[in-house]
């Protein structure tokens, strides 16, 4: 496999929809996420990432104009013990509930499916990171339709033991836009992950499309400690 630039990944692509990116810092210290959102309609831009408890959760910036919360306002990010669930949609809540309930990952998603939102059909991303007893593993999922058919279901599971420092992975829902919107193909891409929590969220928001994205969360795990630290970013303030 190839790795790729991120910064090209996003810079080069009008609308890959919403992306998480797993990996590792160069120097192996930190477990890293980022997640972001982007929209085409007004209601899909009109959303800030606000905190809530460990994690985050979107809502409406101007309530007003808010006209169907249903796959738009959910936590993409919630923390249990010491894994940290990353999703673009409520399987969030899925997930945690399924781990509670002693489901591994992978089990805790065999209850959903992607999006329902032909013809586009949304696949649904999913990630999450273990930091405990300074190791670190992670694992990611789609759930898409078959090229396009609702009428069937794919389930992918890619799974990270002992990530390399320095590298990670990236999973984004679309392929580039276009009506219907392709879902994203392949293996999650290959990329470089920095040390600086501020140089990677910097990179990741300066290179998604000025007019698409929306908000953006990083955050950087300390593998010895599990401390962590968090920066969000939205385009509506």
């Amino acid at each position: 496999m190839e790795m790729k630039n991120l910064a090209t990944e996003l810079s080069t692509n009008a609308y890959p929809g919403r992306g998480i990116v797993i990996g590792k810092s160069a120097d192996g210290k930190s477990a890293v996420t980022g997640y972001f959102i982007m929209g085409r309609s007004e209601n899909s831009r009109n959303r800030v990432f606000v905190e809530e408890g460990e994690g985050i959760r979107t809502q409406a910036f101007d309530p007003s104009k808010l006209v169907d919360p249903s796959l738009i306002i959910y936590a993409p990010v919630r923390v249990l013990n010491d894994m940290t669930i990353v999703t673009n949609g409520d399987q969030t809540d899925t997930i945690y509930d399924g781990i509670a309930n002693g489901l591994s990952f992978e089990q805790s998603l065999r209850s959903r499916q992607f999006e329902p939102d032909e013809p586009n059909c949304t696949p649904r991303i999913s990630g999450i990171m273990q930091v405990k007893d300074g190791t670190f593993n992670y694992a990611m999922s789609i759930l898409k339709s078959n090229n396009g058919n609702p009428a069937a279901n794919n389930r992918y599971t890619f799974t990270y033991e002992n990530p390399v420092n320095g590298e990670g992975h990236f999973i984004h829902t679309y392929m580039h836009d276009a009506n219907p919107l392709p879902s994203f193909e392949g293996e999650p891409k290959w990329v470089e992950i920095p040390n600086d929590i501020d140089e990677f969220t910097n990179m990741l928001w300066t290179n998604l499309n000025e007019d698409n994205k929306v908000s953006l969360f990083v955050r950087y795990i300390d593998i010895a400690t599990g401390k962590y630290e968090t920066r969000i970013v939205n385009k509506n303030n």
